[in-house]
């Protein structure tokens, strides 16, 4: 096994599965020959050509509108978006149509199409480059979302998206992008899309996380057992299917659940997580469930992003208010 950082870790499954399906395509804006603002396709155009490593204009609807019609019609797109915040112009032709279409049709087609995207913040960039729209896609029926923490989760989800025959949005915690490297087969493999992990066991509270959130909650987890207090950290890896029974297994042992996330609190994926966990565990419960997020407004400009993002210490400070009720 090698090294490798995220974007090496989605480039080489990006570059298996078009060696292995010629029906996989990639498609963005600057994706052929810049190789992405991450670079993250570097070296794809060079590989495959013009006709599998698509440049497209700056057209997020049109992008993802091209992408549909591509996989109804016996295509495998993998599409990119250059940032969370330019995702809104998609959403018509994602939420009524690429998540429609199966039922539309009543099983007649399928969208085995991938939408890829950097998402989240922790690198100081501009206003509408550090958005945590993952609540958005979640609520829309018929789209899954998936949410890798480390390079190893990057390649065998994304596999996995790639292969599945619905829509699947894929978001790439760009904190995370070169700043973790792991051991990652240089096989191919995949991990199953609903399947949470846990990533560190423990008895007193269970801290559930995904993206670069799973890191913080990590090194919180670390910091609580100086206070003698021993935290289980749980990796959902895909939002949509959601491995709740994981979780509940969980909540169940440690008897307390808190959830980490980057997004603004208000109408999120925590919300609806905290109230699955109140609805099939509450007689589990020895506190009420709490929530680390971002705040309801505009991700700040790079001066104050330390102050809106979770961190290890507001963490600590939750988890001691729920030891203490």
């Amino acid at each position: 096994m090698t090294k490798l950082t995220m974007v090496q870790a989605i480039n080489l499954a990006l570059k298996q599965e078009m060696q292995k399906d010629k029906t996989v395509i990639v498609l963005g804006e600057d994706v052929g020959k810049d190789g992405g603002v991450f670079r993250v396709t570097e070296g794809l155009w060079q590989q495959f050509g013009d006709e599998r490593v698509i440049d497209t204009p700056l057209a997020e609807s049109g992008i993802v509108g091209i992408s549909i019609g591509l996989a109804v019609n016996g295509m495998k797109p993998v599409a990119e978006i250059q940032f969370d915040g330019f995702t809104p112009p998609s959403y018509d032709q994602l939420i009524n149509h690429a998540a429609r279409i199966r039922n539309r049709s009543r099983g007649r087609f399928y969208v085995p199409m991938v939408l890829r995207f950097p998402y989240s913040g922790g690198i100081r960039a501009l206003e509408h480059h550090s958005d945590s729209p993952e609540a958005y896609f979640c609520h829309a029926p018929g789209l899954k979302v998936v949410i890798p923490a480390t390079p190893y989760d990057a390649k065998g989800l994304l596999i996995s998206s790639i292969r599945d025959p619905d829509p699947v949005i894929f978001m790439e915690p760009k904190k995370v992008y070169r700043a973790i490297k792991e051991e990652v087969p240089e096989e191919e493999y995949t991990i199953p899309l609903g399947k949470a992990q846990v990533v560190r066991e423990g008895k007193d509270i269970t801290l559930i996380a995904w993206g670069s959130m799973v890191k913080t909650s990590l090194d919180a987890a670390d910091k609580a057992l100086e206070e003698n207090i021993n935290a289980e950290v749980i990796n959902l890896r895909t939002l949509k299917p959601l491995d709740i029974d994981t979780v509940i297994k969980s909540v169940e042992k440690t008897g307390r659940a808190m959830i980490v996330q980057e997004a603004p609190k208000t109408c999120s994926f925590s919300s609806e997580l905290a109230a699955l966990i109140m609805e099939k565990v509450f007689l589990h419960l020895q506190a009420p469930v709490e929530r680390v997020t971002g705040y309801d407004i505009v991700p700040p400009l790079p001066k104050l992003e330390n102050y809106y993002y979770p961190n290890p210490e507001r963490i600590i400070g939750k988890i001691k208010k729920v030891m203490s009720f």
